[in-house]
């Protein structure tokens, strides 16, 4: 891999879609760890709000998207749609869709995971928002108005 990767933030990139794998893989591997239809309920209720999420924002963030943390120099801010209700709607997609995928199989293993890319991706937010800073001068007051991963909350 070249230099420009690891500079616009591959290693993130690298484990997010490791962590995504692992997530996929796990749950339906490890399965039925307890009884009950309301898992089922539950991932759905978690998971059709986790589609809506990742759809819109990346509709909205258009040709402005990356996996990277690094934003790419023609990019956008974007502060309408989704992106009034959150500022990394598709972490939020991803981050819902993981617990909605490890309660759809009633995983503890994929429940961890879900667990730690939630921890994860609250960190490569982090990082990308001290980039955002720099590129962008009113994203400081932004990040004041709108919440990072759940609207209203956190």
């Amino acid at each position: 891999m070249n230099r420009r990767f690891w500079k616009r933030g591959g290693g993130w990139v690298m484990v997010q879609a490791a962590l995504m794998l692992a997530g996929m893989a796990v749950a339906p591997v490890w399965a039925d760890a307890w009884d009950g239809f309301g898992s089922k309920i539950a991932a759905v209720v978690l998971g059709v709000p986790g589609a809506i999420f990742g759809i819109a924002g990346a509709l909205s963030l258009g040709r402005s998207r990356t996996v990277f943390p690094e934003p790419l120099p023609e990019a956008r801010l974007v502060q309408s749609g989704i992106y009034g209700i959150v500022r990394h709607p598709i972490y939020t997609s991803v981050i819902l869709l993981f617990f909605a995928w490890a309660l759809w199989w009633r995983s503890l293993p994929g429940l961890t995971l879900a667990f730690v890319t939630l921890g994860f991706l609250d960190a490569k937010a982090r990082h990308e928002e001290r980039r955002l800073l720099l590129k962008f001068s009113d994203y400081e007051s932004y990040a004041r108005r709108v919440k990072r991963l759940l609207p209203w909350i956190y």
